[in-house]
């Protein structure tokens, strides 16, 4: 069989990518087109029937006054939790990459909670939050540390804050090491004789060519921050007075609890599009300013 024919390249494309272009179908494609379809039915979950219902869901869910609350708590948690992420990751990066004894032991170590489970992390976070922390504050006798964070609104936001950084920076910072280690060391060594200090070289070379280590973590901590559910729910349950639920938790409810499906598919695809709209904004933003050693 001839290569330039394009029953050679059907059969070369079946071959090595037809599994993954039909699980990709199976998982994503199929199930984003019929999600799309309930948004245009006012389906319950078990009823046989899928009434027609036009855009309807659609303007009960811009007049669904809890989506947009939620949705602005999960802009204020995505804003404060990406921002702190990535310094964390960034500085645990800049740390073992610096020639410290261990610096492997302790890569793993800082990648070790971006393995557990979000469920896990929510309720080991729980106790930590409502036991050990309050422990510690009643003997030291600092009434800050007293009173069980979750039971209070801020304190609430701020664990889920906490707990969010605490897994994800392990995994960034590996994309940062991947970052600082692609950077030449001629680059630093010139720099530093022309006068620079180690700081000033690391921000004035090294930072500018880790541009895209940057676009990447920033779109890959925006996107699992606006997507949050795990923790939020083994650890807050949106509580207290509803006051943690995040965007993905109030359309889980919506769907699943209310049993409004076409509603609450119509608010999924909503906190996708607003998701999707700024990862791709953040990437193309962050692109067009690469640096090329």
């Amino acid at each position: 069989m001839k290569r330039n024919t394009m029953s050679y390249k059907i059969q070369q494309y079946v071959m090595f990518a037809g599994l993954a272009t039909v699980l990709f179908l199976a998982v994503v494609i199929i199930p984003l087109i019929y999600g799309l379809y309930l948004t245009f039915t006012s389906w319950d979950g078990v009823s046989t029937q899928r009434p027609f219902v036009g855009i309807a869901n659609y303007i009960a869910a811009f007049k669904d006054a809890a989506f947009w609350q939620a949705l602005g708590r999960t802009f204020i948690y995505s804003a404060i939790a990406v921002i702190m992420v990535n310094v964390v990751a960034f500085l645990l990066a800049y740390l073992v990459t610096s020639g410290i004894k261990g610096q492997n032991f302790f890569r793993a170590g800082f990648f070790i909670p971006n393995l557990i489970g979000g469920i896990v992390l929510g309720y080991v976070w729980q106790f930590v939050f409502n036991r050990a922390i309050t422990s510690i504050g009643r003997a030291l006798s600092i009434s800050s540390l007293s009173i069980p964070w979750l039971s209070t609104p801020n304190g609430a936001m701020a664990c889920l804050i906490i707990v969010s950084v605490w897994q994800y920076a392990g995994y960034m910072m590996l994309i940062y090491v991947a970052g600082f280690m692609s950077v030449s060391k001629s680059l630093m060594e010139a720099a530093q004789i022309d006068g620079c200090t180690k700081t000033q070289a690391t921000i004035n070379v090294t930072v500018p060519l880790m541009r895209a280590s940057f676009v990447q973590c920033l779109f890959l901590s925006i996107t699992r921050c606006f997507m949050v559910y795990d923790v939020n729910l083994s650890l807050t349950k949106g509580e207290p007075f509803g006051s943690s639920v995040m965007a993905a938790m109030h359309v889980y409810n919506q769907a699943f609890t209310y049993r409004n499906y076409g509603t609450g598919q119509a608010e999924a695809l909503i906190l996708f599009v607003v998701c999707a709209v700024v990862g791709v904004t953040q990437v193309y933003i962050g692109k067009k300013g690469e640096v090329e050693a």
